[in-house]
């Protein structure tokens, strides 16, 4: 039986799996996710060929259906028009039969139409990519049992067709939205379900990407690590990449006497710290009031819980406790309320920008003769976002 050109040992076509497995997911979020779809950096011709080429060996996936189903899945995330939210179609169809929901919504022409728009469409994109976007994965077979012989072939293969609809529409869609850590309070149920982002490129970090969608990097803590990002920036130091945008870092600077335009942009420039230092606050406020309504450890737990969530969202018995515990707490009612009324300064609105200017004048005074001192703290912090 043939053997191929490579004479490995079992490690070697392991090693070889795996490093074919992790240039593909390298194509997806740095060509696929945070080139085409956000626009968050500019690859030169060199490296952006070698990725259309790649994943067209390897997935099959023509860019303008990945880059217009990625763009529609933000613009209607946890609807029942996102292509794959796991709030609404539940977690398991999400995470072992992605795949099925990424095919279905990619023979929507309407999604492409709307949602596809800025991708590749020279000769190459309309007469091979596209049309014969399966013809790819069939040469790469061939590649593979030309390199590594009949059967390992075959299996590398196999690994390599099914490594991005089980990790990327699967894993990330599904668990992405389902389970993990949040370092910011977005609309969506995003999480960042490792804080290591070395197996499936930096999409791990996916509530980081949810809250910068445009951000060429994802990762943002200190013990967060992208490696999609360090893979950027090698690109960028041998000029074959430009990054346009990344995440904000919060600026603080002196505080204003007054609340005024360049106060409004601050704060929604700086929205999302705004929120976590905010729930932060409440959080503190709540605890204090627990002391005095006598609730035990294990019951303020999950009231914290409960204040920080999306109201709107909660079912109903969680809804109804947390209406009770605003009833008994007139300090802990305004400060949960006051959390909405900050949220409208940068929710999607027709107010001008005097009468954000206004509101975010009326937020502050409420919070400053509130009485409560965390409110007064806090409102002291806001007073010093600095774009």
């Amino acid at each position: 039986m043939y053997s191929g050109f490579l004479d490995l040992p079992w490690w070697g076509y392991l090693l070889a799996t795996l490093a074919m497995t992790h240039v593909t997911i390298a194509g997806v979020t740095i060509f696929l996710h945070r080139h085409q779809a956000h626009r968050a950096l500019e690859l030169a011709s060199l490296p952006s060929h070698f990725f259309r080429l790649w994943l067209w060996l390897t997935t099959g996936m023509v860019t303008k259906e990945w880059a217009a189903i990625h763009r529609k899945h933000h613009a209607k995330c946890e609807t029942a028009e996102d292509p794959h939210s796991p709030q609404v179609v539940g977690l398991n169809r999400v995470l072992w039969t992605g795949v099925f929901l990424y095919v279905k919504e990619s023979r929507n022409p309407d999604t492409t139409e709307r949602y596809g728009h800025g991708t590749p469409d020279d000769w190459l994109e309309r007469k091979l990519y596209t049309p014969l976007h399966k013809l790819g994965v069939v040469v790469m077979l061939g590649i593979d049992v030309a390199l590594f012989g009949v059967w390992p072939g075959v299996l590398i293969w196999g690994v390599q067709m099914v490594w991005i609809p089980f990790w990327a529409a699967g894993v990330v869609n599904g668990i992405g939205h389902f389970w993990g850590y949040r370092n910011f309070a977005c609309a969506d149920a995003s999480t960042n379900f490792f804080p290591l982002g070395i197996l499936i490129g930096g999409e791990e970090l996916h509530n980081n990407h949810h809250a910068f969608a445009t951000s060429a990097k994802l990762s943002n803590k200190w013990y967060e690590f992208d490696i999609g990002w360090l893979y950027i920036r090698m690109m960028e130091l041998l000029g074959v990449a430009r990054v346009k945008k990344v995440a904000p870092r919060p600026r603080l600077g002196a505080m204003r006497p007054a609340i005024d335009l360049d106060m409004l942009q601050a704060v929604v420039t700086h929205r999302y710290d705004v929120l976590a230092r905010y729930l932060k606050t409440l959080r503190q406020l709540a605890a204090e009031e627990f002391g005095q309504l006598k609730i035990d450890a294990r019951e303020g737990r999950s009231m914290k819980r409960l204040l920080g969530a999306d109201g709107a969202a909660l079912p109903e018995p969680q809804k109804a406790r947390l209406t009770a515990l605003l009833a008994r707490s007139e300090r802990l009612a305004r400060g949960y309320a006051m959390r909405a009324e900050l949220e409208a300064l940068w929710a999607r609105s027709s107010a001008s920008h005097d009468q954000l200017v206004k509101q975010l004048q009326d937020w502050v005074a409420h919070a400053e003769q509130s009485g409560i001192r965390q409110l007064e703290e806090f409102s002291r912090r806001l007073r010093s976002y600095a774009v």
